[in-house]
């Protein structure tokens, strides 16, 4: 199977999450894609549900499909959120926000019961840190928050290359208006010390680091899908 095959796999799998009636937090990516689209065909077979998107772009997907959508203004509190990942380990931690959108997809995760994750097999990783994990931040004194995020990698005695992430020769926007510095690590040992440090910042809206909030993981493999459960 091809990662895409084994990102379908996990996708529909997680369709034994949804009950009807319920209330859905839709992620952002190539693999919450597949999830978007298994989802719209089960409510074209009579499935009832409600859902947020965590960005434009599945947003329209979704509303294109047919979804039936919503905002947490209406829906403070979901039922599940399903989503992919950049990487998860084996203490259900995620490195997200590859395509942009962490700050939202968090938002999302947290108002909801559970948050479950499908992936491919080649996003399990004994350490998280290989992927370079996404810093939001506000757009004005980029450079400042920069060098504050280093002392951050500093004091966790790692060393980062931070990268303000570009699109068209730009900076990239996110849906909230803000930039995003990417940071090249390596290997985190210690993330749920890094998440408290770098969300003391001034400047720093959020991070990829989601830590005690996945429940559930789903990750396509050649001999079918595996479930991880937390506790």
């Amino acid at each position: 199977m091809t990662a895409e095959d084994q990102k379908k796999a996990a996708a529909i799998a997680a369709l034994e999450y949804v009950h009807p009636g319920a209330r859905v937090g839709l992620g952002t990516g190539s693999t919450a894609n597949h999830f978007i689209t298994a989802l719209a065909e089960k409510v074209k077979g009579g499935l009832d549900v409600e859902c947020v998107a965590t960005s434009r772009a599945s947003f329209q997907l979704a509303s294109r499909l047919g979804l039936k959508m919503t905002t947490l203004e209406k829906q403070p509190h979901l039922d599940v959120t399903v989503d992919g990942a950049d990487e998860f380990d084996a203490n259900f931690q995620l490195i997200k926000g590859g395509g942009g959108a962490l700050l939202v997809e968090k938002i999302v995760a947290t108002s909801s019961r559970y948050m479950v994750v499908i992936a491919d097999q080649s996003k399990k990783v004994e350490t998280l840190g290989k992927f370079p994990l996404p810093v939001e931040v506000v757009p004005f004194g980029v450079n400042a928050t920069g060098w504050k995020i280093d002392r951050a990698l500093r004091i966790c005695d790692l060393q980062g290359k931070l990268k303000l992430r570009l699109k068209d020769g730009k900076p990239f926007v996110t849906d909230s208006g803000n930039a995003i510095i990417d940071v090249s690590i390596g290997a985190i040992p210690d993330p749920r010390r890094l998440d408290n440090l770098l969300k003391s910042i001034p400047g720093v809206i959020d991070h990829g680091l989601f830590i005690d909030i996945c429940g559930v993981v789903l990750m396509g493999t050649d001999d079918g899908v595996q479930t991880f459960r937390k506790g």
